[in-house]
């Protein structure tokens, strides 16, 4: 079955840097696009990026978030750079295949000093 696990969050610095990592199997993960996705504490959850046969970033992260993949290793990423207080939020990965979604576990970032 479909599998999404993610890993790389933590408590950071305004400013700071983050690498997150989410790590897919059950799928042909090559052919399907990856999407970060993240929810604040009492805000709906709001799409961050895609990447597929293209890339997308939300406005609030244009410029300072990349969003990558590597098909070798099923893993999709997102840095994180300039990290702000807004940032803070519980980031997960999510993939359509057919017509279901899917969700990994979500992983907490914290941006604060």
């Amino acid at each position: 079955q479909v599998q999404l696990v993610e890993s790389g969050g933590g408590l950071v610095q305004p400013g700071g840097s983050l690498r997150l990592s989410c790590a897919a199997s059950g799928f042909t993960f090559r052919l399907d696009a990856m999407n970060w996705y993240r929810q604040a504490p009492g805000k709906e959850r709001e799409m961050v990026a895609t990447v597929g046969g293209y890339t997308y970033y939300a406005d609030s992260v244009k410029g300072r978030f990349t969003i990558s993949r590597d098909n070798a290793k099923n893993t999709v990423y997102l840095q994180m750079n300039s990290l702000k207080p807004e940032d803070t939020a519980v980031y997960y990965c999510n993939v359509k295949v057919g017509r279901s979604a899917y969700w990994g576990q979500g992983t907490q970032v914290t941006v604060s000093s």
